[in-house]
């Protein structure tokens, strides 16, 4: 299967255009970088950790994008600026490979007799309603039924917005009143769902990141009140990173992680923003797997997040 071979070219030019103000940024500063010199060098070097860094691929990812391409500049002594963008392209591929080892067909889940449980976490203003919306909208039109849980029960504009995102996408949510127990309506969204037979449940949750403490032992409660209903439950920890606010989301992520297991990430508002090299420099530091990736409003813009057409798209 050749590299867009699970991926058509609507999709890849969603992605080139979502990628375009990052993609300009970088390039044109690379492009300025080495006019009118010959080989890689120190200097070339130099400029081109500037680069990343600017780029918000961050400080220890970038300075291990430059030793691999130090190594590799060092075994071919003449190598020319010309080739820096392929090198870039491969090492960049290969780091993400190492977090990101499997790419998914569209939108798949493991066979199973039992509903497959996402937990979605993550600051308020991310994008996380929004992603919620759109995977729901994904895994109904791969033909999976799914239920939603309005479990972050802390603020009313949040139960109030996913029932919109509900009622566009034709899921049942399931809810309580505003200051319920988050866990119970964990507990009543599964419930639902194996009754109703759903293939898919997401469940939101409360996104204050003010005081870890209270943030840790809500979301353990929830997960231990899940698994009273599905033992295996959750299947996945997603958070979900607003990808413009660059270094703010890898402190966002350093949070989360401290708080629960966090198993994948979501990256959105990547089109807005000259920033999409956080999207290497989070799936570096974290050892997380980068699963999806919002380019755009469109339902069809929150992607599968494939390491070759991401870095194909960011330094073509």
């Amino acid at each position: 299967m050749g590299i867009f071979g699970i991926f058509n070219s609507k999709k890849k030019e969603s992605l080139d255009q979502g990628l375009a103000k990052t993609k300009e940024s970088v390039f044109t500063k690379i492009s300025r970088a080495i006019i009118g010199k010959t080989k890689v060098d120190d200097e070339v070097l130099d400029n081109l950790e500037e680069i990343l860094i600017s780029s918000d691929v961050g400080v220890e990812t970038t300075l291990k994008i430059i030793e691999r391409i130090e190594k590799r500049v060092s075994a071919d002594k003449y190598m020319g600026t010309s080739e820096l963008n392929g090198i870039l392209k491969e090492e960049i591929a290969s780091l993400l490979e190492e977090n990101n080892s499997n790419d998914i067909a569209d939108f798949d889940l493991p066979e199973s007799n039992e509903p497959y449980v996402i937990m979605v976490v993550g600051v308020n203003g991310v994008g996380k309603t929004t992603t919620i919306g759109k995977l729901a909208w994904h895994f109904k039109a791969a033909g999976k039924k799914v239920v939603l849980g309005a479990a972050d029960t802390f603020r009313a504009a949040a139960i109030d917005q996913l029932q919109i995102w509900a009622d566009r996408v034709q899921v049942p949510l399931v809810k309580q009143v505003m200051g319920a127990d988050p866990a119970s309506v964990a507990y009543d969204t599964l419930s639902s769902a194996k009754a109703q037979g759903a293939d898919v449940v997401i469940i939101d949750t409360a996104g204050r990141l003010h005081n870890k403490v209270n943030l840790m032992n809500e979301l353990s409660k929830i997960k231990s009140v899940m698994k009273k209903v599905v033992p295996t439950a959750p299947h996945e920890v997603l958070l979900v990173l607003d990808g413009s606010t660059g270094q703010n989301a890898f402190e966002q992520a350093k949070q989360f992680t401290k708080a629960t297991e966090v198993s994948a990430l979501a990256l959105t508002k990547l089109d807005g923003t000259a920033k999409g090299g956080v999207v290497i420099g989070i799936s570096d530091q974290f050892k997380i797997p980068v699963k999806y990736i919002g380019i755009g409003e469109k339902m069809e813009d929150l992607q599968i997040f494939r390491r070759r057409e991401f870095v194909e798209s960011l330094f073509s």
